[in-house]
């Protein structure tokens, strides 16, 4: 969920003319500590925190659901658009709230304690998001919670629903965007701010920044989003493939030319809007770490694994009805929110950008940030885009700063200036944030600009969140917020959402324990970003969990230090020359990269075994890990089917099934009310889900 602030949005024309002025704004958030009781603009946020030791050790999950809604006299199974309403209802709950659950993105921060689950809106108007009512601490007992809460929430969430409602943790809505009902109640695909053929206005959140910002791209980009993903090609799919959804007759919105221009190509299905994309439902973990350094450490760490989990997560093979030649969501978003324009993509001369950018503001990480001795400079092998001005900014110009009067660690100049260089941020993290303002924040309230920054204590930090929440790579770092008790956060955000609580739990412990062997063995994961890139396409293949390899480092262990010949002095260490770096890394599939392959590279799930032998867990909870290391060990290695292979077969053995790609509105009502059954533990005893789960006990 982005930043959720009120105003007045300015269109697309408006907010340009003001783009630079909220990156300045957003770096006076980096720069803000309070000084004498009034806000000062200093360097960095980070300069208050960054020698914060001691932070709690903290992690939570965020889950999103889709809200269907079934019509039973026409075997339809809709995606329902009452989340406002449902959100009202769950906020009413007294109950709910004295518990410390609720939503606080409606009520009062004076009504809520701790520590029942939470839920927020989300960019569809179908969808909620939950997440923890406190976040989870590193205890065994903490571990062994995360499944019931993710329960507790799929079951609060239904006591506020409507009779024919439910929450399903589904990654795409397999209808979304047909020719048919496919929301409850149905609106006509015409509106003005998406301008889509097949999503109507009315299934975005109606909070005013979501349909600005769906907008405010499509005005950036100049035409609206166009997301092609390849059809699979069954044997009765036409060929050649045209969508044969598209109206190319339209002419409600000078945009409806784009289809008319190419923009859909032969052999893929079409999307024209950003609903495609922010209508899709992920599992994210955030971290916590003890101090910055950590943070940094675990950002670069768990970035290599990014493109691992989307494809061991894979659970979306079905986009606007049809079923596509990809198994997950990530492309889909990326194409969805990509507001460059056609000189920011390098198709045409720059005349009005400023940069070429490789990328879309959704896509892979582009940049390791650690100052970790391990990171060599090899690893960063792309040629980063940035904003030079800010990073001179955020590291100062090297010049000598006038006398200077101390206030804590922040000089002061004697009239009240600011120097810069007094604090300088490192060049790697400098440059991480520079890469990131290259972006234009796209929702802009004007009243955000009419305000004085000492009117409102949290205008230079809504504006940093207005650039870094609109920029969603498959890693994000998390600066603290001012104020208040939390430290340097992490997040991880490839993984889709699992059809049931205990597969989605089973992949969120996994990531903690990772987490916790790679800072006890101080492991390494580097290898070239330019590889990562490489890893997140080969994700997107169909079944690439068995069928495809991933670039991923041969040894993970940090170099032995020197043993003592005996005597009192150590033996002389040679460290040499580090080796070439492609000889660092090699080509493994999933399985060997989850479970080791013999001799040659340990597996992840044996690291994280070794570790759980190391510190004392009782049997009792080692076994019940054990079965959630289980699931994912047999996912790596085919045992179990991903979500993605599991839904593609279930249409494809479908009576109602013609061979054609197709899935039809009885086909989605089975596999809607299938996969509720299965968040809901029904069918287990009648086999239902053992390819995906494995045999209950």
């Amino acid at each position: 969920m982005g930043l959720l602030a009120l105003g007045t949005p300015l269109p697309w024309d408006e907010a340009r003319k003001h783009a630079d002025q909220v990156r300045d704004l957003g770096i006076k958030a980096l720069s803000r500590v309070h000084v004498g009781g009034r806000v000062t603009q200093l360097l960095q946020i980070w300069n208050k925190y960054r020698k914060n030791e001691r932070d709690v050790l903290l992690w939570g999950d965020e889950i999103e659901y889709l809200v269907v809604a079934y019509d039973e006299e026409t075997k339809n199974a809709c995606l329902s658009l009452r989340q406002a309403e449902i959100l009202a209802e769950l906020a009413k709950d007294e109950n709910l709230r004295k518990a410390g659950g609720g939503v606080p993105d409606v009520q009062e921060p004076a009504d809520i304690s701790e520590p029942l689950p939470t839920f927020h809106p989300e960019f569809g108007r179908f969808m909620l998001e939950a997440t923890p009512g406190a976040p989870f601490g590193l205890t065994w007992k903490d571990l062994l919670a995360v499944e019931g809460n993710m329960k507790l929430r799929r079951a609060i969430a239904k006591e506020h629903m409507a009779e024919n409602e439910a929450p399903i943790t589904l990654t795409s809505f397999p209808m979304l965007g047909t020719k048919g009902v496919f929301t409850q109640p149905y609106y006509p695909s015409t509106g003005s701010q998406s301008r889509s053929q097949f999503i109507p206005d009315e299934a975005i959140n109606p909070h005013i920044r979501f349909p600005t910002l769906a907008a405010n791209i499509r005005s950036r980009r100049g035409m609206k989003v166009a997301i092609n993903m390849p059809v699979f090609y069954d044997e009765n799919t036409p060929r050649p493939f045209n969508d044969p959804t598209i109206d190319y007759d339209r002419r409600l919105y000078p945009e409806d030319d784009d289809v008319r221009n190419g923009a859909a190509k032969e052999g893929h299905i079409y999307m024209d809007a950003m609903g495609f994309g922010m209508g899709c439902c992920c599992l994210q973990i955030t971290f916590q770490a003890k101090n910055i350094t950590e943070a940094r450490q675990l950002y670069d760490q768990l970035c290599p694994l990014g493109p691992v989990m989307l494809a061991l997560t894979a659970a979306s093979p079905i986009f606007k009805g049809f079923l596509a030649d990809v198994d997950v969501r990530w492309n889909v978003i990326s194409g969805a929110v990509d507001d460059r324009t056609e000189e920011e993509k390098g198709l045409k001369p720059q005349k009005h950008s400023r940069y070429v950018i490789p990328k879309s503001r959704y896509d892979s990480v582009s940049t390791y940030i650690s100052q970790d001795p391990a990171l060599r400079s090899e690893y960063n092998d792309l040629d980063l885009v940035i904003d030079k001005d800010i990073e001179q900014r955020l590291v100062g110009n090297g010049s000598r700063p006038p006398p200077c009067m101390n206030v804590g660690e922040v000089n002061v100049g004697s009239s009240g200036s600011l120097h810069h260089r007094c604090l300088g941020m490192d060049e790697r993290l400098a440059t991480h944030f520079a890469h990131l303002f290259i972006r234009d924040p796209l929702v802009i309230f004007q009243e955000t600009l009419n305000e004085s920054p000492d009117d409102k204590a949290d205008h230079f930090e809504l504006a940093w969140k207005n650039i870094q929440s609109t920029n969603w790579q498959h890693m994000r770092f998390k600066p603290p917020p001012p104020g208040g008790g939390i430290g340097w956060r992490v997040e991880f955000r490839s993984m889709e959402i699992q059809v049931t609580d205990h597969e989605n739990a089973a992949f969120a412990i996994f990531i903690v324990l990772l987490t916790r062997a790679i800072l006890s063995y101080g492991l390494n994961f580097y290898i070239p970003i330019s590889k990562v890139d490489e890893n997140m396409a080969t994700a997107h293949r169909r079944d690439a969990v068995l069928t495809e390899k991933f670039w991923f480092r041969k040894n993970l262990f940090p170099p032995r230090k020197p043993v003592t010949n005996g005597s009192q002095t150590p033996a002389p260490s040679c460290p040499g020359t580090p080796p070439p770096v492609e000889d660092e890394y090699t080509l493994m599939t999933i399985d060997e990269i989850m479970n080791g392959r013999q001799d040659e590279f340990v597996g992840l799930i044996p690291l994280i075994e070794s570790y759980l032998n190391t510190v004392n867990v009782d049997v009792v909870t080692r076994c019940e890990l054990a079965g959630y290391l289980s699931l994912v060990s047999k996912r790596a290695s085919g045992e179990l089917q991903t979500g993605a292979t599991w839904i593609r077969e279930f249409v494809r053995n479908h009576p109602d099934y013609k061979k054609d790609s197709a899935v039809s509105q009885g086909i989605n009502y089975d596999l809607i009310k299938t996969v509720e059954a299965l968040g809901n533990g029904q069918g287990r005893e009648a086999g239902l889900g053992d390819k995906l789960l494995g045999k209950p006990n």
